[in-house]
């Protein structure tokens, strides 16, 4: 700032006037971002505090309450991210319809006009007449809205062109997107209103937009859609209310989304004839098992040096694997190319694949067929031993009901009463679950 007597423009002396603008961000009492002052309650010791019981909105869909952690929080925020045509406004639009005969559903969005949501809602067969629309991009807009109409469910479509006044910024820029999903969050935490948001994602698949966009909301879900499946996965990233580990499947049809109860039996759709690399093993995911197919491929190095590939297992695991394999096997591949891949575009992050990945790896190597009959899982240590992995029980019960009748597992997992129709061969090294696997091929 400085003294200028001179317009630049006209030349005149003596026309220039100063004014000075509030800055809003300096305004503790802004009527956008709700009143913060004298808002706090006095200091309580712990156990002074009572216990609140939030009401849980059941969806309608039970594998998206299983992510949610039971159904919508009441006066929660809920993020969900995917890739472009994931279904994540189809899979909201099929939300609202099912709980508008129940609750105020409103659906704001910033992308599509309401005849784009009509024609949609008609063609996937929705009886979504009571639920309310409105096509805002003001966050302060939405916000009148909300306390005007006091619905108990609002769908922000979404977050990236959403944009607050006070802030001189375009829509879906650093600053709008964090002031955006504050003000909303503010406005949950006031209304006691359920706010879910749909947010876009980067061409890496992470969630685009500031961190402190996860940092504000209550729950973050990713829909995952593999290239060329029908298939969907929604996995929660964080939820506090409930489990992070819970995983939900939907396949996309012509009439939406639509659940998948029995998610082992999509992950086992096999081939009539076994083929060397397959192997069947029992993943945990949240409060429930899964079956899934790993199959790995073992050929002759290509170029001059052998590649490691993984798709949907952690690569550097299937390294260490090898190198266990080699040092308590006597199994060099140094001249052989790996890969590595779980079936169904799922991921799988937890130990216990790790013994099913390396009887793949081998029965690749080998070119020598595993028994379709056979479920597989195991810690592998550094010194070869197979350790013992959680819920190992409830693993083979989930076998069982799929015809499985043998499995190698950790002989810690071995229980003292066997499972009648499956049989639990135990192995407490590496060498050994090679040799139960290399007897159960010759039955």
């Amino acid at each position: 700032m400085k003294w200028q007597g001179q317009c630049a423009s006209c030349k005149a002396w003596n026309t220039l006037k100063e004014f000075r603008i509030a800055s809003p961000a300096g305004n503790k009492r802004n009527p956008s971002r709700g009143s913060y002052a004298g808002a706090a309650e006095a200091v309580k010791s712990l156990g002074e505090v009572e216990e609140s019981r939030g009401l849980r909105i059941a969806t309608g869909f039970e594998e998206f309450d299983r992510v949610l952690g039971g159904g919508l929080m009441e006066g929660s925020v809920v993020l969900i991210a995917g890739d472009p045509g994931a279904g994540k406004s189809t899979l909201l639009l099929q939300v609202a319809a099912a709980l508008s005969s129940t609750y105020h559903c409103l659906y704001v969005s910033g992308e599509e006009s309401m005849e784009q949501i009509a024609e949609r809602s008609r063609r996937l067969q929705l009886k979504a007449d009571d639920v309310r629309l409105a096509t805002h991009t003001s966050v302060e807009e939405v916000r009148q809205l909300v306390l005007d109409d006091k619905p108990d469910l609002v769908i922000i479509d979404s977050i990236q062109v959403m944009y607050a006044e006070h802030v001189q910024s375009a829509p879906g820029s650093v600053s709008q997107v964090r002031e955006s999903a504050a003000l909303l969050n503010n406005l949950a935490k006031q209304t006691g209103t359920t706010i879910i948001i749909v947010g876009h994602v980067t061409k890496e698949g992470d969630l685009a937009g500031p961190k402190v966009l996860e940092h504000i909301i209550d729950c973050f879900i990713m829909i995952e859609a593999p290239a060329g499946s029908r298939f969907r996965t929604l996995r929660s990233a964080k939820n506090r209310f409930g489990s992070v580990s819970e995983l939900g499947v939907f396949a996309m049809s012509d009439q939406g989304m639509r659940e998948v109860r029995n998610p082992s039996a999509i992950f086992l759709e096999r081939g009539t004839d076994p083929g060397p690399g397959s192997v069947v093993t029992a993943i945990w995911e949240g409060t429930r098992p899964l079956l899934v197919e790993i199959q790995a491929l073992v050929d002759d190095v290509q170029s001059g040096y052998p590649r490691r590939v993984a798709v949907g297992v952690d690569a550097q695991r299937l390294s260490m694997q090898l190198a266990i394999m080699h040092k308590h096997c006597g199994l060099t591949l140094n001249d052989q190319d790996v890969f590595a891949n779980v079936t169904g575009g799922i991921r799988v992050s937890e130990t216990a694949t790790d013994l099913a990945t390396i009887v793949a790896v081998y029965s690749s190597f080998r070119n020598r067929p595993v028994p379709r009959n056979l479920v597989i899982f195991g810690e592998l240590g550094l010194a070869g031993e197979i350790r013992p992995v959680p819920n190992g029980q409830e693993r083979l019960r989930e076998a069982q009901k799929h015809g499985f009748t043998h499995a190698v597992i950790p002989t810690a997992n071995v229980a003292r009463q066997p499972i009648q129709g499956i049989s639990a061969n135990g192995a407490a090294k590496l060498a050994d679950a090679l040799e139960r696997v290399n007897a159960l091929c010759e039955i």
